[in-house]
């Protein structure tokens, strides 16, 4: 059964390092990312599945994921029951000279959905689909360099509209901070690995 109980008012605030919150990003996070880790928890427990997903800053509030009409998440995502959606970027691994001061540079957003009261129709999840194409393939156009998605294939397919009840953001970036890290005199290394894509 769907939990149509509201979202606790401080379900989104952020109990450590308060001061890497950067709600207004979270957008872009979006945008910008590429898995989305989906937690449901069904008569089985809870589970986290990695999945790929389509944002649109046009629509702000809706996140869109597919998959199978049979496989366990969807069908739960399906259902309108309360799900997790977490995005992570991870732009830096840090290390430090001391080990408790490792850490990584990461930009992440944490949202808090259930399927949206009007989902998409046929056509309107053909649309969906090229512009998430497009949206991991940028340049990528139908009827040239993939065919036209025929009716078949988006029946058999679930795209679920999930709306954002609430969501946060977070970030870190810079170098390590911990006591010695600037100071030569220090023995060790300290720095950061690069990891951050395009993105």
């Amino acid at each position: 059964m769907p939990d149509h109980t509201p979202l606790p008012a401080d379900r989104t605030k952020l109990q450590m390092h308060r001061e890497r919150a950067v709600p207004d990003q979270a957008p872009q996070f979006l945008r910008d990312g590429l898995i989305a880790h989906v937690g449901i928890a069904d008569a089985d427990g809870p589970v986290v599945i990695p999945m790929t997903y389509h944002y649109d800053a046009s629509s702000p509030g809706l996140i869109y994921l597919h998959g199978a009409h049979h496989s366990r998440l969807m069908q739960v995502v399906a259902s309108g029951a309360r799900v997790c959606v977490t995005v992570t970027l991870t732009d830096g691994l840090v290390y430090s000279k001391t080990a408790l001061n490792h850490s990584a540079n990461y930009r992440s957003v944490v949202a808090f959905c259930r399927a949206a009261a009007g989902q998409p129709t046929i056509e309107q999840s053909r649309a969906l689909f090229e512009a998430m194409i497009a949206r991991y393939w940028p340049g990528r156009t139908v009827g040239t360099d993939y065919d036209v998605i025929p009716v078949k294939h988006l029946e058999t397919t679930s795209l679920v509209a999930l709306q954002i009840e609430a969501m946060s953001a977070k970030t870190r970036s810079g170098g390590p901070n911990g006591p010695g890290d600037n100071d030569p005199a220090v023995p060790g290394t300290a720095g950061v690995t690069e990891l951050r894509s395009a993105c």
